[in-house]
């Protein structure tokens, strides 16, 4: 019985096993698979990606052939597989495809353009980042493949006295006086005078404040959606509607890999910086780290 085919795509060592990983046949076919190996299993499922079409300097770099998670079957196939074969089956990776490789003809089929799994924290930070390259290697603006967003009916984003470079900007904005390096700003975000963000992935928020409602706050104390003036951000994420007030610094100057600090609104995964949804960063706050 022929399963043909699901997609693979080359990977590095440093994310190989976090991917189910095959070996081909010289036509082909599956001969082995690996669900996320690790350690001596990783090492195993080595091959050779020359044959791919990599020259050998990108086979040196991705050594490994890695499952993309999409999967072509004919419908009478999948529903033996399912109905039959395998009853209580919950996952293809760790249990279909495996069991399948082992008694069916599954083919491969090669995929040579840009492709990223985005289920990590540090995978979606790095992919959303790379966009902002001159070249990147995703491209949103290719006339003969263009990318259209979601309609959202939003004005053009406004840009007072401010220095952008290589960042992305969404629609909806107010950048007043700050500098935006290396970061991706989401739409309907507020960046106050003398805001620094670099490295950063600043998600927006769903709603505008008015300047009334700003002001008031300011008035009261308290911390409007948005980034406040003279806040220094670098290395982070922050999620939608987040609260961050005036004089703030968030920096990982320790490098901390991993932390919870839920009560203060932020958390640290893969040495990224977390500031949680609807978070309020109260004024003056200082996030270097350095404490944990």
């Amino acid at each position: 019985m022929r399963i043909s085919p699901f997609s693979c795509a080359a990977v590095g060592e440093s994310r190989a096993s976090d991917y189910g990983l095959v070996k081909l046949d010289s036509r082909g076919r599956v001969i082995q698979f690996a669900e996320k190996p690790n350690g001596t299993d990783l090492k195993a499922m080595r091959v050779d990606t020359t044959h791919m079409g990599l020259s050998q300097q990108e086979a040196k770099q991705s050594p490994y052939i890695a499952s993309m998670g999409v999967y072509v079957f004919k419908t009478d196939v999948l529903l033996k597989l399912l109905r039959w074969r395998f009853p209580t089956a919950n996952d293809f990776g760790s249990e279909i495809i495996p069991a399948a490789v082992m008694e069916h003809e599954v083919n491969a089929y090669m995929f040579r353009d840009y492709w990223d799994d985005i289920g990590t924290i540090k995978s979606f930070y790095e992919a959303n980042l790379a966009l902002t390259e001159e070249t990147p290697m995703f491209e949103f603006y290719d006339p003969q493949k263009p990318i259209y967003t979601s309609p959202t009916f939003l004005p053009p984003t406004k840009i007072n006295q401010s220095r952008i470079v290589d960042a992305i900007i969404s629609h909806g904005c107010f950048l007043r006086e700050c500098s935006v390096r290396h970061s991706v700003v989401g739409e309907r975000s507020r960046l106050d005078s003398g805001v620094e963000l670099v490295d950063t992935v600043m998600l927006g928020a769903d709603y505008y404040q008015t300047e009334a409602e700003i002001a008031s706050l300011l008035a009261d104390g308290k911390v409007p959606i948005g980034i406040g003036k003279n806040t220094k951000i670098r290395n982070c994420m922050i999620d939608k509607n987040a609260k961050i007030g005036k004089d703030v610094v968030i920096m990982n100057t320790d490098d901390v890999e991993e932390a919870d600090r839920p009560e203060l609104g932020f958390y640290i995964r893969s040495g990224i910086t977390i500031i949680a949804e609807k978070a309020t960063i109260e004024d003056g706050t200082v996030i270097r780290i350095s404490w944990f």
